[in-house]
């Protein structure tokens, strides 16, 4: 593929804000000046430990040590290449991306292309809502209280029933046969390739950034031999395990919620009753039960890092999805926030319930959830008779191994106690049988996700020896570390604003620290320090095991309480570093005074280099 002009690479990310493109996966808040948190989208975490800094366009992991630029964090998250992340951010802020060959070139590489196809089946399926075939697919929509602009909102379109209606119209636009088997977009039969989704209602299915990844489909005909519900099957771009509906238009009111809230529904018509009803942060899994994929992807969105949040999930008296969304809350990976169950009455599901009793009866379903784990109680002692002996003992039996699956120890003593009052038994017998279902389902709990502390050694330079990468906690804790850490925080942090020969001064003698000396090489090699992108490539420069380092100093919060004042302190440190290196030339000169004849040429010279030195010294000290 033609390789794309430097200048526009770095354009395209000079105009682009990084707090943008990582806020569309992980809620961020503030973190001091000109810092960014969340929870880290490359591992799991209970706690925010990953840092964005818009200003530089970086962002670090304390956690993990990932660290990179807006393109990095694309290449990761999406598995794109370099092309085709600087090609999606320009076609997002609607640049002109100039090719070393030679002109404007179109998106050619696989992932992107799939990206393409969807897009433009959304927008073909969308036009077919429209025309006289589509008329069982629009009395559909109409019967479920949805009408034309609820449609557009959700981009519900038809699939027309014939065999390769949407083959033809994707195929006139240059895509290829290969490339719409791979999108899922057809289906290989004997006699060759054919549409996937005909005859049936079709929403597209969004990533949390809003980029059409696939489609699930309503059967509306009676010949049609299908599912009810066919969904894209796997692809390079969607996997079911890790994809909600409607998160792309949740997320906003998700994370800006007091409480943060998010509301688990079943279907497509669900997540649209519960937006046009007033409940704009329901999602719901694409053809899968909720699991722990889910979570992760939730927890990054909500900011999910306390217990003040609140997932509540909606049913319609389905048994086998009561028991999937039980199992996902086994996991260690469950969320902080606290989990609900609503069931709306007479067991009708948000569509039904919105259609025959209005928008307030959707919202009340709010009012009425119950603790997910007291939920899960209640329905398993719903099987015996309490009024016996036997029937006590049986639901006990039955409903300690719910309790014995919480693995908050703070939580699990209450619902043995909810237990025990549901039941009218003693507490200490509750509580006995709750511990041996424990104790023979084993260990219920498992060590935190390795923190970059501990990770693994990585080679070092020469003889093949290994070093674990050196880490800001891992510095010694002297005066001399402490301003040469400082310093360079302000200088990854805010060098772009400082006085560039001050900073030239500064950085042009060796630091005590080897870490720490390892990072001032590569910001001093640095060739221009007010351009942009241009922290990320010091950072990228400095040698191992030392790069993690500099990723931490240039996230870790400087120390100030708005930009001007961190500008002023990073300009004072860097005096304090010109003033440290003047005084420690001027104590050799001093030895080398004794060694040499007073009247000598060698002699004079050494004096007037500590004249000049006492004179540098009175200037930095008075400015």
């Amino acid at each position: 593929m033609p390789r794309i002009r430097q200048a526009d690479v770095d354009e395209v990310k000079a105009r682009t804000n990084i707090a943008d493109i990582v806020g569309e996966r992980v809620a961020l808040k503030s973190a001091g000046v000109g810092s960014l948190k969340g929870l880290c989208p490359f591992h799991d975490e209970k706690s925010p430990s990953f840092h964005v800094r818009p200003q530089v366009g970086y962002y670090h992991c304390f956690g993990c040590g990932e660290s990179g630029d807006v393109y990095s964090f694309l290449r990761e998250m999406d598995h794109v290449s370099f092309t085709e992340a600087v090609e999606r951010l320009a076609g997002r802020i609607g640049y002109t991306l100039h090719y070393e060959d030679g002109g404007a070139a179109p998106e050619t590489s696989g992932r992107s292309r799939l990206y393409a196809a969807n897009t433009a089946a959304a927008e073909f399926f969308r036009s077919q809502l429209l025309t006289a075939d589509a008329e069982a697919g629009r009395r559909f929509l109409g019967e479920r209280g949805f009408d034309a602009g609820a449609a557009a909102h959700f981009g519900v379109g038809f699939a027309p029933r014939g065999w390769d209606g949407m083959l033809k119209a994707l195929s006139a636009q240059g895509f290829t046969r290969e490339e719409l088997l791979t999108a899922g977009l057809v289906s290989q039969g004997q006699r060759g390739v054919y549409d996937r989704f005909r005859g049936r209602l079709v929403w597209p299915i969004r990533d949390v950034s809003g980029q059409t990844i696939g489609f699930g489909a309503r059967k509306l005909f009676d010949d049609d031999q299908g599912p009810k519900y066919l969904n894209t099957p796997e692809t390079p771009i969607y996997k079911k395990a890790q994809v909600l509906y409607g998160l792309d238009l949740a997320k906003r009111d998700i994370s800006r919620g007091d409480p943060r809230r998010v509301v688990v529904v079943e279907g497509y018509t669900d997540v649209m009753a519960c937006h046009l009803a007033g409940l704009t942060t329901a999602i719901a899994t694409c053809g899968t039960a909720f699991g722990t994929d889910h979570i992760k992807v939730l927890r990054r969105v909500m900011g999910d890092d306390n217990a003040s949040g609140e997932v509540v999930f909606t049913f319609d008296g389905d048994e086998a999805g009561q028991k999937a969304a039980l199992r996902a809350f086994t996991e260690d990976d469950r969320f902080n926030a606290q989990t609900f169950v609503a069931v709306a009455p007479d067991g009708l599901d948000p569509c039904d319930l919105r259609l025959q009793r209005g928008d307030a009866a959707v919202r009340s379903l709010m009012d009425s959830k119950q603790p997910m784990f007291e939920f899960a109680i209640d329905r398993k002692l719903g099987g015996f008779d309490l009024s016996t002996v036997e029937g006590r003992v049986g639901a006990l039996r039955a409903a300690a191994p719910i309790v014995a699956e919480i693995r908050d120890q703070l939580l699990r003593p209450g619902y043995e106690r909810v237990l025990a009052r549901r039941l009218g038994m003693d507490p200490t017998e509750v509580h006995s049988e709750v511990e041996r279902v424990a104790r023979r389902g084993g260990s219920t709990s498992r060590p935190e996700p390795q923190r970059r502390d501990d990770a693994p050694s990585v080679d070092g330079a020469g003889g093949g020896q290994s070093f674990a990468p050196v880490t800001l906690a891992s510095l010694p804790r002297t005066a001399d570390v402490a301003v040469e850490r400082d310093a360079l925080m302000g200088v990854l942090q805010y060098g772009h604003q400082l006085d560039q020969a001050l900073l030239t001064r500064a950085l042009d003698g060796p630091f005590r620290t080897a870490g720490l000396d390892a990072v001032r090489e590569a910001v001093a090699s640095a060739p221009d320090r007010t351009r942009a992108g241009w922290v990320t490539e010091a950072v990228n420069a400095v040698r191992e095991p030392y790069r993690s380092l500099a990723g931490e100093l240039l996230m870790t919060p400087f120390p100030a309480r708005d930009e001007e004042g961190a500008v002023a302190s990073a300009t004072d440190l860097a005096r304090r570093l010109i003033m440290r290196g003047l005084e420690h030339e001027k104590q050799e000169l001093l030895g080398a005074v004794q060694r040499v004849p007073a009247d000598s040429d060698g002699g004079r010279a050494l004096r007037m280099r500590l004249r000049d030195i006492d004179v540098e010294r009175q200037r930095f000290a008075e400015s």
